[in-house]
């Protein structure tokens, strides 16, 4: 009878699993692209009406409350039932449809993922309602009144590019 050896394991993760949470952030960012395409605000840093930018609050005003990291609790608060989309180690995020917008909801398990997508979707520019571990894609139109009700702040984030209508 032989004797097998048991082989040495490398203390290096393989490549594939190295790179996942990467390219979760970034598959995360490029199912931003269609509602960050459709509802770009301008990006000068101000305000809808030119003048100073949107407050930077992280308690919901009127709920007194931060919102959850939670896809469900959080759709919830803004009054819809989200449909799942991706539910993965790295994040979670479902898909809202209402009367007034269709939305994304991102919830991630640790602040670095939410760091990590943030840093991905820079390069679709846009305005996002960040949050501790979650972040919103809605209209920049809509943002004001989803701070309201979850907190968070309004994050503007520049695309790579010109800007739209200029040189």
């Amino acid at each position: 009878m032989s004797q097998q050896q048991p082989t040495a394991r490398s203390p290096r993760r393989t490549p594939s699993r190295a790179r996942r949470p990467r390219v979760l952030a970034a598959a995360g960012a490029l199912v931003v692209l269609p509602l960050v395409t459709a509802c770009g605000g301008g990006g000068d840093g101000k305000g809808a009406d030119g003048g100073k930018p949107a407050p930077s609050v992280t308690a919901a005003p009127a709920a007194g409350v931060v919102a959850p990291a939670k896809v469900e609790v959080i759709a919830g608060l803004t009054g819809c039932k989200a449909k799942i989309r991706i539910d993965a180690d790295e994040l979670r995020q479902g898909l809202c449809h209402t009367k007034k917008a269709d939305y994304l909801i991102t919830t991630f398990p640790e602040e670095k993922f939410k760091e990590t997508w943030l840093e991905e979707a820079r390069v679709y520019g846009g305005k996002y309602l960040v949050g501790t571990r979650w972040v919103v894609s809605v209209k920049p139109a809509l943002l004001e009144s989803f701070r309201a009700k979850l907190g968070g702040t309004i994050r503007e984030l520049r695309g790579i590019g010109p800007k739209p209508g200029g040189r």
